[in-house]
């Protein structure tokens, strides 16, 4: 136990790459839909150019929802409504008719006398009988022989309207009958009322059961039978038919056993990819693999890529099309380098390439578009440099949509103009990535050339107090920036990086600024004074003066590691010295003329201490000339190589070779002076 303890404390760092391995592939294989995938699209009118399909099942040809509705409509339309007789209705009307009649009698009205109420009861009879109808929309406009369910004491019968009176139907009746005498005829009409009546709650009911027992399906496929053949054209059958199959598909292969199957298999796939991406690391990015921040980066945009692929294929409700997938070599190209950006990013369409439609398609469209984004914005250094990537992106898009469509079907009406649409909107939602890049910085502590832009402007609040309180040092800083870049550039590396950092190197000299020589401008030194030990401590003290001065301004780390690092683990030698010819018996505790370091463990914190200590070192020459030149920076460097300053750096003796030739070359350029050539 004690020694797997041992093995996990000096192994954590690798141990948590591979926790970040497996939780990367579990979250992944978490997200992506465990159904059987249906490898194919396809659009009602267009000609299907992949292989002939064969029904791989027995499969129901499922009605389009147009269809359903269409049918359901039919039934609900075929369904007649429903009516209750109420016969207690045509009682109490009758009797309501004679009562009006008999009072009106006694009042001795002429106008009535002469008719026999028995005749108006005898028709109030015969309408009653027939039945008065309510009316309602679902009458509106039928012919007499539409018939309708009447239900009469418990017993359901089918009558058509032609057999029934309605309000005005039974008018008309009464003045046909009696047109000659307009008072019985009033009172016998006042007499009429509705005695079937409509029952909604029955007819709704009946319906309803009618709609829900239409069939959605119409036909059947046969296992083996053909779907659709290449080249044929894609119509309202075929379309249904493959509709019907993409829906049963999932279906159909998804039992428990291949479900195991298809997450044993996406978890193969994933791994793959995954460690693909940590092998390419492993090989030629051995300083991004090291830093577990940058492998959590990594992973977690590639995560993120899925999981919003994932989300998009389950809901349906946008295209896969809008999806900003070029956010990612956006990311990956300002934080790293080219062919970082752009393996992650094949890698992120490998693995999404597994379940979307059309993997192939997919796969080249977000491979063109991606590394048209990686190569607009190489040396990302102002906003406008990414909406000229959003316009390459459309572009890589449209041209690369246009000419697959073009190759596969043959034809240019197969080109469908909305998907220029999609792709637009993907392109501009491309631009989040600029506060992204921003967001990312914050959190996981990386700098972007637009953030280091901005930490080598010169009017800042801390270079503008380095250049006034201690003027020599900030003239120094100035220029071991100018030596610095131009080494970078030559040897590759980042040379806004290395400026930023030769900036601010030395701000720890801005709380004894009068101790350093470059700022001792009355020729006064106050070292003079002091012993050489307490001038050691003050020299070496500016380097923990810079970190702290440089925390409390929120520099980046990665600025702050140039101020650890210029000096590395060498000696104030000038105080050692001293120190030496004080005291040539005494046992010397060599920490106390020593910078606590650590040594440079970068091509960009190894260059600026190489150009700190020329820039500084060249000031105290006293013949400028390229022999006198030469040999300083030959001394000062290869002196360091021997303190082993750089072991820890990935620079090489070429490299350090071109980089005193460029040195010897800018120091010339600085003291005016030219090389003097040999006659010939």
């Amino acid at each position: 136990m004690k020694k797997l303890y041992l093995l996990l404390r000096e192994k954590h760092a690798d141990v948590f790459k591979i926790i970040l391995f497996v939780l990367a592939v579990v979250v992944i294989v978490y997200n992506l839909p465990k159904e059987g995938k249906f490898k194919y699209e396809y659009k009602m009118g267009k000609v299907w150019m992949n292989p002939t399909l064969i029904a791989p099942f027995d499969f129901a040809i499922y009605k389009s929802k147009e269809e359903l509705k269409r049918d359901k409509k039919i039934a609900k339309t075929n369904t007649h409504p429903y009516f209750t007789l109420d016969s207690a209705v045509a009682k109490i009307q009758i009797n309501i008719f004679e009562l009006t009649f008999d009072s009106l009698t006694k009042l001795n009205n002429n106008s009535i006398a002469p008719i026999n109420k028995t005749i108006g009861s005898s028709i109030l009879m015969h309408i009653y009988s027939q039945g008065v109808i309510e009316t309602n929309e679902q009458l509106d406009g039928q012919a007499n022989t539409y018939t309708v369910n009447v239900l009469t004491n418990n017993q359901l019968n089918e009558r058509e309207l032609s057999s029934i009176y309605t309000l005005q139907t039974a008018y008309d009746y009464v003045n046909n009958q009696l047109g000659n005498n307009a008072a019985i005829v009033s009172l016998i009409e006042n007499a009429l009322k509705h005695n079937i009546k409509y029952d909604a709650a029955m007819t709704d009911k009946t319906q309803d059961q009618s709609q829900n027992d239409v069939s959605p399906t119409h036909g059947m496929v046969k296992q083996g039978d053909p779907i659709i053949t290449k080249g044929e054209v894609t119509d309202d059958l075929s379309f249904q038919m493959l509709e019907s199959l993409k829906s049963q598909y999932s279906q159909k292969i998804s039992s428990r056993t291949n479900y195991w199957l298809i997450l044993v298999g996406q978890c193969v796939l994933v791994s793959v990819c995954i460690a693909l991406l940590f092998l390419f690391l492993t090989l030629f990015r051995k300083d991004i693999i090291a830093d577990n921040n940058n492998v959590t980066f990594i992973l977690i945009c590639i995560v993120i890529n899925v999981v919003m692929t994932a989300v998009t294929l389950r809901t349906d409700i946008i295209s896969l099309y809008v999806l900003p997938y070029c956010i990612l070599p956006v990311m990956m190209r300002v934080f790293y380098d080219t062919r970082t950006a752009l393996f992650t990013h094949i890698v992120s369409c490998l693995i999404v390439g597994l379940v979307v439609p059309n993997s192939f398609e997919f796969f080249l469209l977000q491979l063109i578009a991606g590394m048209v984004t990686i190569f607009s914005i190489v040396n990302m250094r102002n906003r406008s440099q990414l909406f000229v990537a959003v316009m390459y992106i459309f572009l890589a898009y449209s041209i690369t949509y246009f000419g697959l469509s073009i190759v596969q079907q043959g034809r240019i009406d197969s080109v469908e103009p909305e998907y220029f649409g999609l792709f637009a909107v993907s392109s501009m939602i491309t631009l989040f990535s600029y506060p992204l890049i921003y967001v990312c910085e914050k959190v996981f502590g990386f700098l972007s050339d637009i953030s280091l832009l901005e930490l080598t402007d010169t009017n800042s609040k801390l270079l503008r107090s380095l250049s006034e309180k201690a003027p020599g040092t900030f003239q120094h800083s100035l220029q071991v920036a100018n030596l610095a870049e131009d080494a970078i550039h030559a040897i590759g590396g980042s040379p806004l990086l290395v400026r930023a950092g030769a900036l601010y190197h030395d701000i720890g000299k801005i709380t004894s600024p009068v101790y350093f020589i470059e700022n001792q401008t009355t020729g006064v030194n106050p070292h003079d004074d002091i012993s050489s030990e307490e001038s050691a401590t003050i020299i070496t003290g500016h380097v923990k003066a810079g970190i702290e001065l440089a925390k409390k301004n929120n520099l980046p780390d990665r600025i702050i590691d140039f101020i650890r690092t210029h000096h590395g683990t060498s000696k104030v030698q000038y105080f050692y010295q001293s120190y030496l010819k004080i005291h040539p018996d005494e046992k010397i505790d060599e920490t106390l003329f020593q910078y606590p370091g650590p040594i440079p463990f970068s091509k960009e914190t190894a260059v600026l201490m190489m150009a700190d200590s020329v820039e500084a070192s060249s000031r105290s020459l006293k013949q400028y000339n390229a022999e006198t030149i030469s040999a300083l920076v030959n001394k000062i460097i290869n002196k360091q190589i021997d303190d082993e300053q750089f072991i820890n750096s990935d620079i090489t003796f070429k490299n350090i070779s071109t980089i005193k030739k460029i040195f010897i070359k800018k120091l010339l350029n600085i003291y005016h002076l030219r090389i003097e050539y040999p006659n010939k």
